[in-house]
């Protein structure tokens, strides 16, 4: 298998993530019952499924890396699914799929940003295009995230006993 760079595995983990945003979405719409809030998550899945696409048509052009890239990407979504699956077990709530979709959106944002970071020295023009193109999209990600986590939070009784 290729050795991959740091930038390598860091874009393996953006697209492992993307993959793994579009599960997530699909398990926290299934909890939420606000139709503004299940509006806002189709529109993050299709932006998920737009991102998977265009790093994968940059992990496509790969010399040599492409399989080893996607096999990391395959092993950080199956990481994620399963942290998934432990935060938001069978009593899971919508506020409970939005503090976890908090946290996901949050680690993209982190992730896209190193991205970015490492591609200053990298220099490559098509993937500094997708960290553009990306970087104010997972910004608005963890901002509804983090406000549809605030709004169902607001409408919980903060004394009622957990069950």
């Amino acid at each position: 298998m290729a050795e991959l760079t740091v930038l390598d595995a860091k874009i393996a983990e953006v697209l492992g993530l993307a993959q793994a945003a579009q599960g997530a979405i699909d398990k926290v719409s299934k909890l939420v019952d606000d139709e503004t809030l299940r509006s806002q998550l189709e529109q993050v899945k299709q932006e998920a499924v737009a991102t998977e696409e265009r790093t994968t048509q940059f992990v496509e052009n790969l010399d040599g890396k492409k399989t080893a890239v996607l096999d990391k990407a395959r092993e950080t979504k199956q990481e994620a699914t399963e942290m998934m699956s432990t935060y938001l077990g069978d009593d899971a709530d919508g506020l409970d799929g939005f503090e976890f979709l908090t946290m996901a959106e949050a680690a993209e944002v982190g992730h896209w940003q190193i991205v970015g970071k490492l591609n200053e020295k990298a220099l490559n023009r098509q993937l500094q295009e997708i960290v553009e193109w990306v970087t104010p999209i997972q910004m608005r990600h963890f901002q509804q995230a983090l406000e549809g986590s605030l709004q169902l939070a607001a409408e919980e009784d903060p004394n009622e006993i957990e069950s």
